[in-house]
């Protein structure tokens, strides 16, 4: 048996692994690349036939584990794709906006776009979901079982068992692991014991801080620009962090620990993802799903309003400062908080706040990373606004969260190998280098296009 590292290998996007056996060719994951000199990857071969691949296995439906499967489907697979009911549903809400942007960009650059909306379509078509802790069998050679991974509404680890009678062999791929204790989900499953584990390392080098904190952090980002008269934006991606805010928000205004002034959400996708969220309270965490069944509306609250149209949109700016603008991108690499930047980073009085992990590359990380001027529709845009990171909304684990939960799998049987991966070269590689030393396991980073035998 072998594993190929088709993507998010020492990178934070791209998720996409290969595994090979005598019978079966199947993926964990089809990412989109993103970032710093990536984006290029999104239309080089894939380093398989896409025809020959029997499954894919889906942890979740942001675009760096998703992004690339209508591609796939275009160019010849014709198996099913798995994942829970959920990250279904999300799929096409993301898929079919990612379209329109990359057809967008290609048509920029005189190039054809890598698929279309009819490979969005198509690929809607193959997917066949399962709940948590439901144990599906394959064939004679493989099972598989979805775990709560709690990154996102839906999010899986995924285990799968390889093999036949005693030989089986079990393969652990943690996807994006969640940042517990979180407003809205559960707490990240712990997983009994594995052969091989892929495990994120997006914080792989870094802890955030004390979660108890980042409502007062959000609380201060308010107060603090409320009172200078300002603008608070919030660049948010649609799926987990804009559902999160509103509850903490709603929280905020209801206990009067805020300022009355107008929260907009400015996100078409966001709008409408929160009709699944609605959808699926089951997977909530007990507090929330208590929430829900008394009859509260956790998504609303006074001064909340929701911005679907472009005409909504563009009213904001009609409204006295101070406000709380959210919207999309989280990274700052499309979407409506564009034009918010544009209007209000030049004021001194303003605040962006970060609360996503910025890749290396985006325009996000740039402001993160201290530039003074930017560039916005090939607009020039001063930055005299304050900028603010809380990390402890990040919905991926840190290193101590990660380090934990790969004990607890060493603690029920010995792990052969554990691979670091969807993190920067840095990150990965700290987190393999503090796997062998504290937990005394086997542990790499490894390359694009590595290939192992199993």
């Amino acid at each position: 048996m072998y594993l190929t590292f088709c993507g998010g290998a020492k990178i934070v996007s791209g998720s996409s692994f290969l595994v090979e056996t005598k019978k079966t060719k199947f993926l964990v994951d089809c990412g989109i690349f993103q970032g710093e000199g990536l984006t290029e990857r999104n239309h080089q071969p894939f380093l398989f036939d896409p025809k020959e691949i029997d499954y894919v296995f889906l942890t979740h439906a942001h675009l760096d584990h998703s992004g690339l499967i209508p591609r796939l489907v275009k160019e010849g697979f014709k198996g099913k794709i798995f994942s829970t009911p959920p990250t279904r549903d999300f799929y096409p809400l993301m898929l079919f906006d990612a379209q329109g942007i990359l057809e967008k960009e290609a048509m920029d650059f005189g190039k054809l776009a890598i698929f279309s909306a009819e490979d969005v379509r198509e690929s809607i078509k193959q997917f066949e979901t399962f709940d948590y802790g439901k144990k599906i069998k394959l064939g004679r050679e493989l099972t598989f079982e979805f775990r709560d991974a709690g990154h996102i509404l839906g999010s899986a680890i995924i285990e799968i068992w390889v093999g036949e009678g005693g030989k089986k062999k079990k393969l652990v791929f943690s996807g994006d692991l969640g940042n517990p204790p979180v407003p809205l989900l559960r707490p990240t499953e712990f997983i009994e014991g594995a052969d091989y584990v892929l495990v994120e390392s997006t914080y792989g080098d870094s802890l955030h801080e004390d979660f108890k904190k980042r409502k007062y952090f959000l609380e201060d980002a308010v107060e603090e620009t409320v009172s200078c008269g300002g603008v608070l934006m919030i660049p948010a991606f649609a799926l987990e962090r804009t559902q999160e805010l509103l509850y903490e928000l709603n929280d905020l205004v209801k206990h009067r620990r805020i300022p009355e002034v107008p929260i907009f959400i400015d996100s078409p996708m966001a709008i409408r993802a929160i009709k699944i969220y609605k959808k699926y309270s089951r997977y909530f965490n007990k507090e929330t799903a208590y929430l829900i069944e008394s009859g509260k509306d956790i998504f609303n609250f006074p001064n909340l309003v929701f911005c679907k149209t472009k005409a909504q949109s563009k009213k904001i700016n009609d409204v006295p400062s101070p406000k709380v603008i959210i919207a999309g991108s989280g990274m700052s690499q499309a979407g409506r908080i564009l034009h918010h930047e544009i209007r209000y980073l030049p004021d001194p009085k303003s605040t962006l706040l970060l609360i996503c992990y910025q890749v290396r590359g985006t325009l996000g990380r740039a402001i993160l990373d201290g530039a003074k001027e930017i560039e916005i529709f090939n607009e020039k845009v001063n930055i005299a606004a304050r900028i603010r990171m809380i990390k402890g909304y990040s919905a991926h684990a840190d290193q101590d969260t990660l380090i934990r939960w790969i004990k607890k799998i060493k603690d029920k049987n010995s792990i052969q190998k554990i691979f670091a991966v969807q993190g920067e070269e840095k990150a990965a590689k700290t987190l393999a280098q503090k796997i062998r030393d504290n937990l005394a396991v086997n542990a790499s980073a490894p390359d694009i296009g590595d290939k192992v035998e199993l």
